[in-house]
């Protein structure tokens, strides 16, 4: 195998800004990635489970006085560091010693979703949860169990007895039709446990019929905001990356345009704009949460200001680069050179996906899809 670490081009982040790219457009650009998307270019370390749940305890998730403090969490950025690189120290492990993966019959989170074994230590399976959960809110608020099996990581959570994803069963999972359909049921019973309905096979979202009293809850009952970061990485892990974008813009929009979710605020752009894996939708996120952010000067996740370098061959070059870089990122900018960067930004999201998404009175509003009867037979008719 070589001197295998040694092709690991590696700095262990030790600083927020190590850990974000968000707004890099050279070394780990859009330009070098198709889609946007981060590649895995460092390893990091593993948390202790003693340290994440210390990490936990300090996530400030949701607080309204967070954002005040003007300092972004380096806990919650190198977590989500780990996660959008793919958790690159563990498929190092895994590369020097097979015995790391379990084997295939022991993939406990797609057998849990084949209905062959029950969670635990609760003995549930997942036929029952799908069939008598939806609606039930007091057992999905109060039951702290059942969400580390139905959004699987590659990470421990805080129940010990659910099994971390491996690289090998999340490929077995994505080709697997009735675990895929069991999933966005799954997920349908989550958004709608917030306030939430999913509306098409794209993952757009709308506000559910009992809005008012879900977003009610959600905006009170702050630890759910741990549990919709885990869904978000879930969704990217299984498959359904795709489906993060509207649900993020949905929750931003409420949180800051709409004011429903106010207590939500910080939670969504310290964590959930960071679950997204190409750097060009989550600029857009942040750039569409900056224009509506209150008080504008406590908004601490903008762009870093740009350093003023005197004029040279290497600077010019530079510049060229980043021409491309903002090329790649797919949206022609000429017809609209006369706009703000900001709002050319939001229209590109905005537009996306053949026009989809419309805006009305301040809240997103999507189409539905027509011929709808059921969910059951909704999801069945979704390609997987």
């Amino acid at each position: 195998m070589g001197n295998l670490m040694g092709s690991w081009r590696y700095k262990e982040p030790s600083t927020v800004e190590e850990c974000d790219s968000t707004w890099e457009t050279d070394s780990e650009s859009d330009e070098h990635q198709p889609g946007g998307e981060e590649e895995d270019s460092g390893i990091s370390e593993s948390m202790s489970p003693a340290d994440a749940v210390r990490g936990a305890e300090q996530l400030d998730h949701g607080s309204p006085q967070s954002s005040t403090r003007m300092k972004r969490s380096f806990y919650a950025a190198k977590d989500l560091y780990k996660y959008r690189h793919s958790y690159p120290v563990k498929i190092q492990l895994a590369e020097n010693s097979l015995s790391f993966y379990p084997s295939p019959n022991e993939y406990r989170n797609l057998r849990f979703y084949l209905n062959k074994i029950p969670l635990v230590p609760d003995g549930i399976y997942i036929e029952e949860i799908l069939t008598k959960w939806r609606g039930d809110y007091e057992k999905l608020e109060h039951n702290h169990t059942y969400i580390q099996w139905l959004f699987p990581l590659r990470e421990q959570g805080l129940n010990f007895y659910a099994q971390e994803l491996t690289q090998d069963e999340i490929k077995e999972f994505q080709s697997t039709r009735e675990a895929k359909r069991r999933f966005l049921l799954a997920y349908t019973i989550m958004l709608d446990f917030f306030g939430i309905k999913l509306l098409d096979k794209n993952g757009n979202v709308a506000r559910a019929l009992n809005w008012q009293d879900r977003f009610q809850h959600l905006n009170e009952s702050q630890h759910n905001y741990l549990r919709i970061t885990r869904i978000l990485k879930s969704l990217g892990e299984l498959g359904f990356e795709s489906f993060k974008l509207p649900l993020v813009h949905l929750l931003l929009e409420e949180a800051l345009v709409e004011g429903t979710l106010p207590n939500m605020r910080h939670s969504a752009l310290e964590y959930f704009v960071y679950t997204l894996r190409q750097h060009a939708q989550r600029r857009a996120l942040l750039r569409f949460a900056q224009r509506h952010y209150q008080p504008p000067e406590n908004f601490i996740w903008r762009p870093p200001k740009k350093k003023r370098i005197p004029a040279s061959g290497s600077t010019v070059m530079k510049a060229g680069k980043n021409e491309v870089v903002e090329r790649s990122v797919g949206k022609a900018r000429s017809p609209r050179e006369g706009r703000n960067n900001l709002e050319r930004e939001a229209d590109d999201m905005d537009e996306r996906k053949s026009g989809e998404w419309k805006t009305a009175k301040g809240s997103m509003v999507l189409q539905e899809v027509r011929g709808r009867v059921d969910l059951e037979e909704y999801i069945e008719t979704i390609p997987l």
